[in-house]
C-alpha cells in the first residue's frame, strides 16, 4: 500500500481476510414467461428504488445501452482494501452536482465543466441481505485525499485538508472511491451515482413520494415552500427537499443530511406499496429513466447485473435500515467545515468491517444539523 493511502492509525487498516466473498459475482436468474420481468435497482441519493420492465429483446438492449459504467477495479488496481469475505457488501452512492446537460438549470449555475458529489452515502448491506446501515458523509468534511489516477488516465496528486466532495470534482468516481477507502479502510464493492435531472424524473415517474413535515420549510435557493403537514412531493419538490440547507435547522450540510436520510426511508416505503406489475408501459418508463440516470461500476454495468443486485436488496425495508452521519465535529478554525472524530469513526468502520451493527456510542456527542425529526414518512 502506498504511503498516501496508508490509513490513519486511529482507523482500521486496509488488510483483512482474503478469498472470495459469499454471494460475490453476478447471479443470473431465468427470465419469467410472463413479460419476463426485469428488476432494476438504483440506490439513488434517496435510497433503494426497485423497478421493473418488459423483457422483450429490443427493450433489453435499449436499457443495456442506457447504462453508463466505469471500470473502477481496473483504475484502482490492487492498492486498496481487501474484500470483506463475510458475505456483506459496501456500496458508495453519490448524488452528482453536475452543471452540464439537463442538470445545468437544476444545479443553479453555469456549465463550468465540473461536477461535485452533492450527496454521499456508504451503504453497508449485511450478510444475508436482510438489513443495511447507511453512513452519510458530509460534503464539507475536511479529509486527506490520496493521489489517484482517474478513468481518463490523468493522475492527480494527493492533497490534505480538502473538502470531501473535492475528490469527486478533481478525479470523478475513481478518486471518490479511493478517498472513501482511504478514509474508512473498507473496500467499496460497488459504486452508484445518480444525477439531479435523473433523480427528479424518477420521483415523477414513481408518482411522487409522501412525507410529513413537522415544521414549515421555506428556502428560496432550493425553490421549496412546504407548510407543516403531509405532502406528496413531485420530482422538483423532492429535489428541493434533499438539497435544502437553509430552510431548516442551522443551515448546515449536517441538517440537510438528516432530511436526505428521512426522505430515503419515505421513498423505500413508497416503492414497496406501488403496484407496477399490471402496467407494462409504466414499468418500461421507470426502467428507462432509471438506467439513463445512473452511472455504475463496471460490475453493475448491465441489466442482468442490476437485476441480480435488485434481487439481493428487495428484502430490505425502511425499518431494516440504520442511518447515521459520519461522526464529525465542527472545525475550530472554520465553523463552515467539519473534521472527522477519529475515535468515534473508528467504532463505525470497525463495526462494518466485522458486519456488526453500528453502536450508539459512535454517534453520541458528535455534531448535528438540528433538523432531525423535521421530515418523516407519511403515515
Amino acid at each position: 500500500m502506498s504511503a498516501e493511502n496508508t490509513p490513519d492509525p486511529g482507523i482500521p487498516g486496509s488488510t483483512g481476510p482474503s478469498g472470495p466473498r459469499e454471494g460475490a459475482g453476478t447471479r443470473h436468474k431465468p427470465l419469467s414467461r410472463r413479460r419476463k420481468g426485469l428488476r432494476i435497482a438504483a440506490w439513488t441519493a434517496t435510497g433503494v428504488v426497485l423497478l421493473g420492465g418488459t423483457g422483450a429483446a429490443y427493450v433489453y438492449f435499449k436499457l443495456n445501452g442506457n447504462i453508463r459504467s466505469i471500470d473502477i477495479n481496473q483504475a484502482l488496481g490492487t492498492d486498496r482494501p481487501r474484500k470483506a469475505g463475510n458475505g456483506s457488501e459496501n456500496i458508495l452512492v453519490l448524488g452528482s452536482d453536475s452543471r452540464s446537460g439537463g442538470n445545468k438549470k437544476i444545479g443553479g449555475g453555469a456549465d463550468d465543466g465540473t461536477a461535485r458529489s452533492d450527496t454521499a452515502m456508504i451503504v453497508h448491506v449485511y450478510k444475508g441481505h436482510k438489513k443495511a446501515s447507511v453512513v452519510s458523509i458530509p460534503r464539507d468534511t475536511l479529509v486527506s485525499r490520496p493521489a489517484c489516477t482517474d478513468s481518463q488516465g490523468i493522475t492527480h496528486s494527493a492533497a490534505s485538508q480538502v473538502m470531501f466532495n473535492e475528490a469527486y470534482s478533481t478525479g470523478g468516481a475513481v478518486c471518490a472511491v479511493k478517498t472513501v477507502e482511504s478514509l474508512t479502510g473498507l473496500r467499496m464493492d460497488h459504486y452508484l451515482e445518480v444525477d439531479f435531472a435523473g433523480f427528479e424524473k424518477l420521483v415523477d415517474e414513481l408518482g411522487g413520494v409522501e412525507v410529513t413535515t413537522t415544521k414549515d420549510i421555506h428556502d428560496t435557493k432550493s425553490h421549496l415552500n412546504l407548510k407543516a403537514g403531509t405532502h406528496k412531493l413531485d420530482g422538483k419538490e423532492a429535489l428541493g427537499l434533499v438539497r435544502t440547507r437553509h430552510g431548516v435547522g442551522d443551515g448546515s450540510d449536517l441538517g440537510r443530511i438528516q432530511l436526505q436520510q428521512a426522505f430515503v426511508k419515505a421513498l423505500v416505503e413508497q416503492v414497496k406499496h406501488i403496484g407496477l406489475l399490471g402496467n407494462p408501459k409504466r414499468l418500461l418508463d421507470l426502467a428507462d429513466t432509471a438506467t439513463k440516470s445512473v452511472t455504475t461500476d463496471s460490475d453493475l454495468g448491465s441489466v442482468n447485473s442490476l437485476m441480480s443486485f435488485a434481487d439481493g436488496l428487495k428484502g430490505i425495508g425502511s425499518s431494516d435500515m440504520k442511518m447515521v452521519t459520519l461522526p464529525v465535529q465542527y472545525d475550530p478554525v472554520n465553523p463552515n467545515r467539519v473534521v472527522v472524530d477519529k475515535a468515534k469513526a473508528r467504532q463505525v468502520w470497525t463495526a462494518l468491517a466485522h458486519d456488526r451493527a453500528i453502536p450508539a456510542s459512535a454517534t453520541k456527542g458528535t455534531a448535528n444539523g438540528e433538523a432531525k425529526g423535521v421530515v418523516t414518512a407519511a403515515p
